[in-house]
């Protein structure tokens, strides 16, 4: 007894030495932090990375039907710059613990407020504001450390994606901000510095308002005739509009304005695309 108490002494006093000293040993399960623009804002990502390690995941490391961390270490957190959907479910703006329960077929995603938990320590489903079902799938290729990413980004929606070993889950999120956008672009028409480009673009690439879209690109044009990217999106909403002759007769300029520049391969091509679609119609 005396032998083993020693034993611990000597540790402690060796892992105190070693800390003095700064010493800094790779971690099993690294932190990462993911910061992705999304909508008018950002998500924000902070988890740790369990690899395999030649162990079974899921079902036996991670059981099945059980609150799991989704990561290693304290709680993986997931942090909202704007009020979205979560999984089809109304989320506020703010930070969150993830949680999840996995199984063989489909997950179970918590959002909770208890960011300051170790892990699923702490844990109480009073804190819960979100849980929602989600299916899981096999794929074919082993991910070897646990994985999480922001994916399939568009104006509105983007996926997180988790995966490791061969399972992966995906969640759905969307920001609900087409009516809040649409205001914004009303507002900043009527003040003296006119976003005439941006609104085009929104509007095109969101395939709504394509009338006031080719108006304030045809605007936006006037303001900057050599603007070679700009006379490409007013070929590209002319020919979504069906106005065959505006479409070529930007594509072409969009060309022109494009020749000797680094940009000239790249716009020929895009441009040519809108000239044989335009013939087609």
């Amino acid at each position: 007894m005396k032998r083993f108490a020693f034993t611990l002494i000597v540790a402690a006093s060796l892992m105190s030495d070693a800390y003095a000293q700064g010493l800094k040993l790779p971690a099993l399960s690294p932190t990462t932090k993911i910061t992705q623009d999304f909508s008018t804002s950002t998500i924000e990502l902070s988890y740790s990375r369990p690899s395999i390690r030649g162990r079974k995941i899921f079902g036996d490391i991670v059981p099945y039907n059980t609150v799991w961390r989704t990561g290693a270490n304290s709680a993986t957190k997931i942090k909202f710059g704007e009020d979205v959907t979560f999984g089809g479910v109304p989320v506020k703006a703010g930070e969150y613990a993830l949680y999840t329960v996995p199984g063989a077929t489909e997950w179970e995603v918590i959002l909770n407020k208890g960011v300051g938990n170790w892990g699923a320590m702490g844990y109480n489903t009073a804190d819960d504001i979100a849980r929602f079902k989600v299916p899981s799938k096999a794929i074919n290729e082993t991910v070897s450390s646990f994985t999480m990413g922001i994916n399939d980004i568009t104006f509105n929606t983007a996926n997180l994606d988790m995966a490791w070993e061969k399972t992966k889950v995906t969640i759905p999120i969307k920001a609900d901000n087409e009516a809040r956008l649409n205001a914004d672009i009303d507002k900043a028409i009527n003040n003296p510095s006119i976003p005439y480009f941006q609104a085009a673009s929104y509007y095109y690439e969101t395939n709504q308002n394509l009338e006031k879209a080719y108006t304030y690109v045809n605007k936006a044009v006037e303001e900057n005739p050599k603007a070679f990217y700009m006379w490409h999106l007013k070929a590209k909403i002319a020919l979504k509009t069906n106005r065959k002759a505006d479409a070529i007769a930007a594509a072409n300029k969009s060309i022109e304005l494009t020749k000797g520049t680094p940009n000239e391969g790249e716009y020929q091509r895009s441009n040519q695309k809108v000239i044989d679609a335009a013939n087609k119609m």
